[in-house]
C-alpha cells in the first residue's frame, strides 16, 4: 500500500477535515509563528491563540515552569484582542489550506455572545472553539465550564449571535465532566473538545515560595494523558456529537489511543514546545501506522478500543 493510498480526512460535525492533527489553542501563536518548522497547510486544523474583546497583557512573571513529565502555564491568556486580530492576523491566514478555528473566552455572559458576532461573516473563519474554562466574574471567579447550566448558557449564547460551528473546550477541574459534555451538546454544540489544563502548582523549596507569580497555573505536557485519555473516552460514550482529544498527546501513537477511545480528532500543545515539528511527526507516525497495517481509513481506527470480558 501507498501512503497516498491512505484517506485521513475526517468528519467533525459539519466540518470536513484533511487529517485528524489539530494545533492546540494557545501552544501555536497566532497561527504562523511555527511556519519555519511546520507547514500549517498540511494539518487537519489551525487553532489560534485564545481571543478576548479587548487585549489582555496576562498575568506577571514568572508564569511558566517545567515539571515532572510538563509544565504549568500561568500565561493569563494574554493575547492582542479581536479587532488586532482580525486586521493584522487573520488577513495572513486566510489564504492557508486547513481549516481555521479561533478560540474565544470571556468572563461575563454577555462578552462571549460579543466575541461570537464579532466573527459572523468574516471570512476564512471555520469555526468558533469556546474556552469555557474562565473565571466567571458574575460568579464569584467560579469557572463557567465547572457548573452544566452555565456552559450550556454560554453555548447558548455564542451559538445565538453566530454562523459558525461551535466546538465547546472543557474544563477537567470538574466532578463529572459527561454532566458539562452532555449540557454543552443539549445547548447545540456541534464538537466538544477535552480536556485543558489541569490546575496545579509548584514550590521553590529553598526560597518557600510558589514559582508561579500567580501560585497556581495550568498543568499540561504528558503527564495529564491518563486523565485526558479517560476523559475523552467517558464523554465519547456520553455524547453523539464528535469528540476532541487533547492532552499529553507527544507521538503519533499517544494521538492514536485517543482516536482508538472515541476522538475523531486530536489537538497537540505541549509538544510542540519540545518539538516544534511534532504536528508534522505526528502526522507522518499517523500515515505509517496504517501503511503497516494495511489500513486504508483513519476513520476505521476510531472508537475500536475491545474491552475484555472479566
Amino acid at each position: 500500500m501507498n501512503l497516498s493510498d491512505i484517506d485521513l480526512s475526517v468528519n467533525l460535525g459539519p466540518l470536513r477535515m484533511k487529517n485528524p492533527v489539530m494545533t492546540a489553542s494557545g501552544t501555536f501563536g497566532y497561527g504562523l509563528e511555527y511556519g519555519s518548522f511546520v507547514d500549517p497547510n498540511l494539518l487537519g486544523a489551525v487553532i489560534v491563540k485564545g481571543l478576548s474583546i479587548k487585549p489582555m497583557p496576562g498575568n506577571p512573571p514568572p508564569r511558566t515552569v517545567e515539571t515532572a513529565c510538563g509544565m504549568l502555564n500561568s500565561i493569563g491568556l494574554a493575547n492582542i484582542g479581536l479587532k488586532a486580530f482580525i486586521g493584522e492576523k487573520l488577513p495572513l491566514l486566510q489564504d492557508l489550506d486547513t481549516e481555521l478555528i479561533v478560540n474565544i473566552y470571556g468572563h461575563h455572559m454577555q462578552e462571549y455572545g460579543e466575541l461570537a458576532a464579532a466573527l459572523k461573516g468574516v471570512e476564512g473563519i471555520s469555526a468558533i472553539e469556546v474556552n469555557i474554562s474562565c473565571p466567571n466574574v458574575d460568579r464569584g471567579g467560579m469557572a463557567f465550564g465547572t457548573d452544566p447550566e452555565i456552559s450550556a448558557r454560554v453555548i447558548e449564547t455564542v451559538l445565538r449571535n453566530t454562523d459558525k460551528p461551535v466546538i465547546v473546550k472543557l474544563s477537567p477541574n470538574v466532578t463529572d465532566i459527561r454532566a458539562v459534555a452532555k449540557a454543552v451538546e443539549g445547548a447545540g454544540a456541534h464538537a466538544i473538545s477535552l480536556i485543558n489544563t489541569l490546575t496545579g502548582m509548584a514550590i521553590d523549596l529553598e526560597k518557600r515560595t510558589p514559582r508561579l507569580a500567580k501560585v497556581s497555573g495550568g498543568l499540561s505536557g504528558p503527564a495529564i494523558k491518563p486523565v485526558a485519555l479517560h476523559m475523552v473516552y467517558q464523554v465519547a460514550k456520553s455524547v453523539s456529537i464528535p469528540v476532541i482529544g487533547v492532552g499529553g498527546i507527544m507521538d503519533y501513537r499517544d494521538a492514536l489511543e485517543f482516536m482508538v477511545v472515541g476522538a475523531r480528532a486530536v489537538q497537540v500543545g505541549t509538544a510542540s514546545f519540545v518539538n516544534p515539528r511534532a504536528t508534522m511527526d505526528i502526522l507522518e507516525g499517523m500515515k505509517g501506522f496504517c501503511q503497516e497495517r494495511g489500513i486504508t481509513r483513519i476513520e476505521d481506527i476510531i472508537a475500536t478500543l475491545k474491552i475484555p470480558d472479566i
